[in-house]
């Protein structure tokens, strides 16, 4: 399976566009469940470290940030569980595409 599909525009040989496959296939609701708990939680973890980074040091910050990314990943894992261990599979997998598009943005 190819991971990586590179378009290029048409402004000389820069790369305007790179798209990463992070996650594509069928799992079970156990496995579904540990991969979007995973990739989550890495998405919360990065956002907590950039908010200590940013005082790291810096004995007068006043400590005051906007979480509300964080916030909203965590209402988004717990909707996700919630949605995923309602469902009755029957013996049936999920699929789950996940691709990471990437570009330049003016």
């Amino acid at each position: 399976m190819n991971n990586t599909t590179i378009e290029k525009l048409k402004e000389g040989n820069e790369t305007l566009l790179h798209q990463l496959k992070l996650i594509e296939g069928k799992f079970t609701k156990r496995e579904a469940l540990n991969i979007l708990n995973s990739v989550v939680d890495v998405k919360i973890n990065f956002h907590k470290l950039q908010r200590l980074s940013r005082i790291e040091g810096n004995v007068q910050d006043t400590c005051v940030f906007d979480n509300s990314r964080i916030k909203e990943l965590i209402s988004d894992k717990s909707n996700a569980k919630e949605f995923l261990n309602s469902l009755e599979l029957g013996g049936r997998a999920l699929k789950i595409t996940s691709t990471i598009h990437i570009s330049i943005e003016d």
